[in-house]
């Protein structure tokens, strides 16, 4: 496939574009300044853009099969940036006609369910108040995807951590994992690519945890 990765210099990002390319596809990694990503390799495009502009960024979507990307905050205090840059990427999309978006939010988006354990239900509350600025952020991403004209997919991990890629973690189309705490960023990145040909996911939000 011919995969567009945004937030490439990211986590996430990095390994998306590092994943993707081992798999055979043929990556375009948009970033903002090429001295800060090091991944290499046969079928990569490395494409320097400012994000916040949909015009300039639409060489790097036009003609491609799927968008992918690994944006977010840097830190708690966001003033709205996940949803500014994302909105420039669906901008992009919108205007070349590429449909298939995968793009990475968090677990606490959503609500925790009633009968979840309840020092499960008290642990992401903690982590939710801590980080409210960075969950609105993606709750108006998410809401904003869900009126474009994109083939959206939302993949919400919950604690992210630098372990290994294992391939095994679980899904859940429309919620979280039960008791799910956290998951590498690898196993994200390998998430969102098995997502991409997955009918099942297509405009939804997908939790992803050991």
């Amino acid at each position: 496939m011919e995969l567009t990765v945004f937030g490439a210099t990211g986590g996430v990002g990095q390994q998306i574009v590092r994943q993707a390319l081992e798999a055979g596809h043929r990556v375009t990694a948009v970033v903002r300044d090429p001295a800060r990503f090091s991944v290499t390799g046969p079928g990569l495009e490395v494409f320097r853009a400012d994000l916040r502009d949909p015009q300039e960024l639409r060489g790097a979507v036009a003609g491609r099969d799927a968008v992918l990307s690994g944006l977010g905050a840097p830190g708690r205090k966001t003033d709205g940036i996940t949803t500014r840059l994302t909105r420039a990427v669906v901008g992009a999309m919108e205007a070349e006609r590429v449909r298939r978006l995968v793009v990475v939010s968090a677990a606490p988006v959503i609500e925790t369910p009633a009968d979840e354990p309840l020092i499960d239900r008290m642990f992401v509350a903690v982590v939710r108040a801590a980080l409210k600025e960075v969950y609105a952020d993606l709750r108006v991403m998410e809401g904003e995807l869900a009126t474009s004209a994109t083939d959206w997919t939302a993949v919400r991990p919950p604690r992210l951590t630098d372990g290994p890629r294992t391939g095994v973690y679980r899904k859940a189309v429309g919620a979280n994992p039960r008791s799910g705490r956290s998951i590498a960023r690898p196993d994200v990145a390998h998430a969102m690519l098995a997502l991409l040909d997955d009918p099942a996911a297509l405009k939804q939000g997908v939790g992803v945890a050991y």
